[in-house]
């Protein structure tokens, strides 16, 4: 059974993270959608909001909840929980730390989303493009976690992201002067 509901976290990790990394996408067009004569705006911003909604509401937030319950149930059923305070089960305690950041930037999507179907755009299509990679490192974080487990330290372990977020910044800056050019 435990490896059931393994395979079934895992499956629902993904359609959560498909949402993540689709959602600042949308939002970033419904921005971009400003600059466009009305007649185009009005259709296009319709219609990511119908994008929008049906993306986030039939496939983000049911995924995310179902991966907190599967994801508590393995905890509990592997005898994970007997470890996360101990020195080999130091590296699930950190992938929490990771997980409950990353679902209060799911929560932040939501705020934005919320927002801009009413109408308001806080954020330049810029700062959503920085804003979309987020959920990339918090997703690179988490399977080097799971996967290397205590084969990496903490220092090594957080040189690699910030060298890994480093690399992301540059490409967006790259890609952005590509943009222009």
């Amino acid at each position: 059974m435990y490896s059931y509901l393994k395979a079934l976290h895992i499956i629902f990790i993904v359609t959560w993270f498909a949402g993540l990394f689709y959602m600042p996408r949308l939002f970033i067009y419904n921005v971009e959608a400003l600059q466009k004569p009305e007649e185009v705006r009005v259709a296009l911003q319709q219609q990511f909001t119908i994008m929008m909604k049906r993306l986030w509401y039939g496939i983000t937030w049911p995924s995310a909840i179902i991966t907190l319950f599967l994801g508590t149930t393995i905890l509990f059923t592997g005898g994970w929980n007997n470890i996360i305070f101990l020195e080999e089960g130091r590296w699930l305690l950190i992938k929490l730390c990771f997980v409950v950041f990353l679902y209060a930037y799911h929560l932040s999507l939501h705020i934005i989303l919320r927002q801009q179907v009413k109408g308001v755009f806080n954020y330049t299509s810029q700062q959503l493009r920085l804003w979309n990679e987020v959920a990339t490192v918090f997703l690179f974080a988490i399977v080097m976690l799971v996967v290397v487990k205590q084969s990496i330290s903490v220092v090594w372990g957080l040189v690699g992201l910030v060298a890994f977020i480093a690399l992301l910044t540059g490409a967006i800056k790259i890609y952005k002067l590509i943009r222009k050019g």
